[in-house]
């Protein structure tokens, strides 16, 4: 990508050497669709999604390096027409076509499938940022193996924006698995994690899992002989391709019941916090519903419950919680820093972006 012959490159340029001159704030934008995560928003609107396009794409090296505003749903249709995939399973939020690959990489939020086959941040290989300074910096590269200098294209993962604009990226992709079934079984909370724990220590395809409900329902992917025996091992309860490719699709973006009903019901005292634990932990004692994903390790809650006590039930059993859909966020949305993590956070904000112009206070209120 240069600067000097990319005009969309070179008004986003403009634009952030006059703000960093002036110490306007900007608030990076795509499609919106992520707009409710994290802390609000503020600043004035930079428009990222002239950006946009497929910069290099090649299928036998299972690499696609893509411009940030292209919509999400461009590029997985570009894939799939090669059998491919992002096998992290991005969610898309709100209508289909709003989401973009910048905005994908900078939420960093995965879906289903992350349990098996790991997080956004596995999956980056380079990236291209325009930082506080007008700077236009690349890291990383466009192959698999990359160990020169520090890893910066993956620490852009989840940042929600705060170290500058996420210009271009290239991503790690996977073929689209030949086989896969679903099986749901009847299963208490209890029973249904100390059944995930004993499978997921075995070598079974598991690729996802949910439980809500009283009922358990494990996505088997991979190889059909493999995906065939594992039927044959844990019990064949499978239910039809397309209620399976609806349940998943649903619970990726968010329109899976248990979720929608907290969406709606925000401003009737209910909010969603997102809790990450070890997929060992016990259950969790909150008032509310329940629904759990990633093998035990994703625990969503619909509560009405303060934010110290979620906050310490998932401290208690050794992991952190997000407030991830809420009218207020006077709480904070992320869990606070410990004083190291705190110091590296400012650093970083401080290296890349000294005017603190990009997207204030979106990830901690002081960043």
């Amino acid at each position: 990508m240069s600067a000097v012959s990319d005009p969309a490159l070179v008004r986003l340029l403009d634009r952030v050497k006059e703000a960093s001159s002036n110490s306007v704030a900007l608030n990076i934008c795509g499609g919106g669709s992520k707009a409710f995560y994290g802390e609000a928003a503020s600043g004035e609107s930079l428009d990222i999604r002239e950006l946009r396009g497929i910069s290099s794409y090649e299928p036998t090296e299972l690499v696609v390096t893509v411009r940030a505003g292209t919509p999400l749903i461009e590029l997985e249709s570009a894939l799939l027409e090669q059998g491919q995939c992002l096998a992290f399973e991005p969610p898309h939020f709100g209508v289909d076509s709003a989401g973009t690959v910048g905005g994908m990489v900078a939420a960093g939020l995965a879906g289903p499938a992350r349990v098996s086959v790991g997080s956004v941040r596995d999956f980056v290989l380079g990236a291209t940022l325009l930082n506080g300074r007008g700077e236009i910096l690349t890291f990383g590269g466009q192959v698999m193996k990359n160990v020169a200098g520090y890893d910066v294209s993956r620490l852009l993962v989840g940042s929600l924006g705060i170290l500058g604009v996420i210009c271009e990226v290239s991503l790690k992709v996977l073929p689209i698995a030949p086989a896969t079934r679903t099986l749901c079984f009847q299963l208490t909370e209890r029973e249904a994690l100390r059944q995930l724990n004993e499978w997921f220590a075995k070598p079974l395809p598991i690729n996802a899992s949910v439980w809500y409900d009283g009922c358990l329902f494990v996505r088997l992917m991979g190889a059909s002989a493999a995906v065939t025996a594992a039927v044959t091992k844990l019990g064949d309860q499978s239910i039809d391709a397309t209620s399976a490719s609806k349940l998943w699709r649903d619970l990726r973006d968010h329109r899976h019941e248990f979720f929608s009903s907290v969406t709606a019901n925000l401003f009737h005292g209910e909010t969603l916090w997102q809790l990450s634990v070890p997929t060992t932990a016990k259950s969790l004692r909150l008032p509310g519903r329940q629904l759990i994903e990633w093998g035990g390790a994703q625990r969503w809650w619909r509560t009405g419950a303060a934010s110290v006590e979620v906050r310490d039930a998932a401290a208690r059993a050794g992991g952190h919680a997000t407030l991830f859909y809420a009218r207020d966020k006077s709480a904070g949305v992320f869990s606070p820093l410990t004083p190291p993590l705190d110091r590296i956070h400012r650093e970083l904000k401080k290296a890349f972006d000294p005017q603190r112009i990009f997207n204030r206070g979106r990830l901690y209120p002081y960043l």
